[in-house]
């Protein structure tokens, strides 16, 4: 059995340690993908295949799958996803959040489960103090990359010394800048650097192309864990409970495998 609060320090040990890693969240998005459901994100809706509901979502998160015209991006993350390299994780949605038939079916995907697969949620929830506390002073001795949004505002996070944007619907309209990372990373040289993704679903296709390309850097995709910091949205449950201290559970829950 796998356990919540060993895996977040696992992590933090390699990032101390300066051991090259990967690590991508194939979260709940991501998971509708992979079924071949149609899934969009607008303005505070989500759609999931005929279902409708609301969501904490802002124009940033824009995102929209089509299963009939977007079948070249479900089999890049599908590829991402069934990838096996040495110290390349892969965090998926856990039983308590999507249920057992849900996360059976993923690790049928990917082909069973094994040490590369850790949770989509590793840094939310009740980890979510130790990411601030642990995790985040350590990446701050890094020099790094951060991969993110078009209207995210990097000005408070110093230790970033170099980005790329993305915009919206990044995982099909910008999957070309993919390409223009390994360019840099070759031109550059780049080693032993830490590469930030806060991108949505082109986090995963990112990193799955990049480790590949350089291994010897490390690719962490912290997905919403630093909006606070960018000036990017925080309508999420577990950044208003800690940040704001708006009444919530999100930080007493322990995921279970």
């Amino acid at each position: 059995m796998k356990d919540f609060k060993q895996h977040i320090q696992s992590f933090k040990q390699k990032l101390e340690s300066r051991e090259p890693f990967a690590f991508a969240r194939y979260s709940d998005g991501e998971l509708y993908i992979l079924q071949n459901k149609e899934l969009k994100l607008d303005q505070g809706i989500i759609t999931v295949g005929d279902v409708t509901t609301s969501g904490p979502y802002k124009s940033q998160d824009f995102k929209h799958f089509h299963p009939k015209r977007d079948t070249i991006a479900r089999e890049r993350l599908l590829q991402a996803f069934t990838h096996r390299q040495l110290n390349y994780f892969k965090g998926i949605s856990c039983q308590c959040c999507v249920g057992p038939e849900a996360f059976e079916q993923q690790l049928e995907i990917h082909g069973g489960d094994d040490e590369s697969l850790t949770w989509a949620n590793l840094f939310v929830n009740s980890n979510y103090p130790a990411f601030v506390e642990e995790i985040l002073p350590t990446l701050q001795t890094y020099e790094a990359v951060m991969i993110c949004h078009q209207d995210a505002e990097l000005d408070k996070l110093e230790f970033v010394t170099k980005d790329f944007r993305v915009g919206y619907n990044a995982m099909t309209n910008d999957y070309h800048k993919i390409q223009d990372i390994k360019d840099w990373i070759d031109a550059e040289q780049i080693e032993g650097r830490l590469f930030l993704f806060s991108a949505s679903t082109f986090s995963n296709l990112a990193i799955y192309e990049l480790v590949k390309h350089s291994p010897k850097n490390t690719y962490l995709d912290i997905g919403t864990c630093l909006t606070p910091f960018m000036n990017m949205p925080t309508e999420r449950s577990y950044l208003q409970e800690y940040w704001f201290g708006r009444y919530g559970n999100d930080l007493k829950r322990n995921c279970i495998w």
